[in-house]
C-alpha cells in the first residue's frame, strides 16, 4: 500500500494544536472589509477552533501526517 500524503492546501490553512483541536483562519477577512462591523473584524484576528466532527475529518483525511 502507498503511504498517505498529506493534502498541501490543507498544510496551509488549518493547524493541530497541542490538544488535537483544528484551528481555521476565519472567513470573510479578505475584502469588503469596511461593510462589517469593527467587533466581527476584532473576533476574526485570531482564526477559530473548528467543531469537534469537522476536526477529526480534517484530521483524518487530509492531514495524515499531523
Amino acid at each position: 500500500m502507498p503511504k498517505m500524503k498529506t493534502h498541501s492546501g490543507s498544510k496551509k490553512r488549518f493547524r493541530v494544536t497541542g490538544s488535537g483541536k483544528v484551528k481555521a483562519g476565519a472567513s470573510h477577512r479578505r475584502h469588503f472589509m469596511r461593510r462589517r462591523s469593527q467587533d466581527s473584524k476584532r473576533d476574526s484576528r485570531q482564526g477559530l477552533i473548528l467543531f469537534k466532527a469537522d476536526g477529526e475529518n480534517i484530521v483524518q483525511y487530509f492531514l495524515p501526517n499531523s
